[in-house]
């Protein structure tokens, strides 16, 4: 297993399925999943996938710039760091963002979010 292929495949389908169906986002996470969105934390799956769900825009695409990883505990798991830009639907600039993942993994072969730390990059 490559762990920067890994981390390249897993930032292309989270931020695909965050810019077409947010909702989907649910299985990527678990009960134990910590995302910290802008400064607030939100605990498990369904938590997560409402916070998601609920931000305030309905299209939204993401341009990652760099993504950065690191191999992370004895159980297998990894640290993603993305930088880009993101772009709403109407609004003429850009907003650049950072995000964390902190990845592990499944029995069945994947990996899952155990943590996702997320902030705008104000200028």
């Amino acid at each position: 297993m490559d762990p920067d292929a890994v981390a390249k495949a897993f930032v292309d389908h989270y931020y695909r399925t965050f810019d077409s169906n947010r909702a989907a986002l649910v299985s990527l996470y678990q009960d134990g999943s910590m995302l910290t969105f802008e400064g607030g934390k939100i605990q498990g799956a369904q938590a997560i996938a409402a916070k998601l769900t609920s931000l305030p825009f309905e299209q939204c695409l993401h341009a990652v710039s760099t993504v950065d990883c690191q191999p992370s505990g004895p159980q297998g798991g990894m640290l993603v760091f993305v930088s880009g830009q993101l772009r709403l639907a109407g609004e003429e600039h850009a907003l650049k963002f950072s995000q964390m993942f902190h990845l592990m993994p499944t029995p069945q072969g994947s990996f899952y979010v155990q943590n996702d730390i997320f902030r705008l990059n104000y200028a």
